[in-house]
């Protein structure tokens, strides 16, 4: 296997191919990423790092489009160099790479939520990264999302309706028949960060509301996911278990792995844990919580679409919208990736379409009785 100095490498005439900095500090690791990379036909790898001041002096000298992440480097490691990276280049989309045990699930969040999109989780044995076919296209994938150019303002087809409430503190009231009691949650890449922004925003207004969210997550990331949320907004939010009634005032995040839906059991609503196939290729799905907050709560529900790739969420939010429930898509100036809400906006499924830092507070006004502009 061809092996990579952390050093520059030529810069490749082809301007179609999307640039990275590698930043590992093992060697065969950095190789094998390259060779998946130069075999993909769509990236040029122009520099190698093997700790965290180097990959900061590559972000500055080469503005990559994006770069892979190790969190675990000697010297200053990539928690630590993720900053300075993005202050350097701040358009580099961040793809983090790591053994995922407690700690780095822990610090991998802290990361998303300060800047980087996503996280690939390495096999725990060098034998298992270079013959697990699922990791390597796990890591093309998650970087051909990270740099895939995400719709512009303007760019919309001409029969898309335009005029669509958008950005600006937004007055929800108009939209709603009733006063939504549920707020039903889907987020992909990018998440972590738009879903913690908007819970905090909407602050003492979760008191008034049972809020559900879906994020893309892999299964050790959830309860992590979760706690950290609750430390962030002083509520209480957790992983569901099945049939566990759903309360006002807390935040309920979908497990990993696992689907979280919503029934209503001897008059009570609670949450269903399902393991059924994948939906939209994901798992949880936003479609399925999104489906089934429309046949329980019906306008009870107010339906939120934020950044993510693909069209996971779009299905749901027709059944929303059908069951006379609102639904607001995050707009595409501040959405990591304008997958998820863009196909809900080109479907003419958003009742809104509403810049992340407004998102909270129009729903806090939303459901706290205060008028907006």
């Amino acid at each position: 296997m061809p092996t990579l100095s952390p050093r520059a490498l030529p810069a490749s005439p082809a301007s179609r191919h999307k640039t990275v900095v590698i930043a590992d500090d093992s060697v065969v690791v950095r190789g094998l990423f390259a060779r998946w990379l130069g075999e993909a036909g769509n990236f040029h790898v122009v520099a190698v790092a093997g700790d965290g001041e180097t990959a900061v002096a590559h972000a500055t000298r080469f503005k990559p489009d994006v770069m892979v992440l190790d969190l675990d480097m000697p010297g200053v490691d990539g928690a630590a160099a993720l900053p300075q990276i993005l202050k350097e280049s701040p358009n580099t989309g961040i793809l983090l790479a790591a053994m995922l045990n407690e700690r780095n699930t822990r610090l991998a969040l802290e990361c998303m939520t300060r800047g980087a999109m996503d996280v690939v989780s390495k096999p725990d044995s060098r034998s298992g990264m270079t013959l697990s076919l699922d990791f390597r296209s796990e890591f093309l994938l998650k970087l051909g999302n990270i740099v895939q150019a995400p719709v512009r303002p303007g760019s919309l087809p001409p029969e898309i309706d335009t005029d669509l409430p958008h950005a600006g503190p937004t007055n929800l009231r108009p939209l709603v028949s009733v006063m939504p009691r549920y707020l039903v949650i889907g987020a992909s890449t990018g998440g972590p960060r738009a879903v913690a922004k908007v819970l905090f925003d909407i602050g003492e207004g979760l008191n008034d509301l049972t809020t559900v969210v879906v994020q893309h997550m892999p299964p050790l990331f959830t309860a992590s996911f979760a706690e950290q949320v609750a430390a962030h907004i002083g509520v209480p939010a957790r992983e569901p278990f099945d049939g566990e009634r759903l309360m006002r005032g807390t935040v309920y995040i979908a497990p990993g792995g696992r689907h979280l839906g919503i029934d209503r059991r001897l008059g009570h609503i609670v949450a269903r844990i399902g393991d059924e196939p994948p939906v939209n290729f994901c798992r949880p799905a936003v479609d399925v919580l999104f489906s089934e907050a429309a046949r329980h709560l019906g306008p009870a529900a107010l339906g939120l679409v934020l950044t993510g790739m693909g069209s996971d969420g779009t299905t749901g939010a027709d059944a929303l919208r059908k069951a006379g429930a609102a639904v607001i898509a995050q707009d595409e100036p501040s959405s990591t990736i304008w997958g998820m809400p863009g196909s809900v906006v080109r479907a003419r499924r958003a009742s809104a379409v509403i810049a992340l830092d407004e998102i909270g507070a129009s729903i806090r006004c939303l459901v706290r009785g205060v008028q907006t502009a």
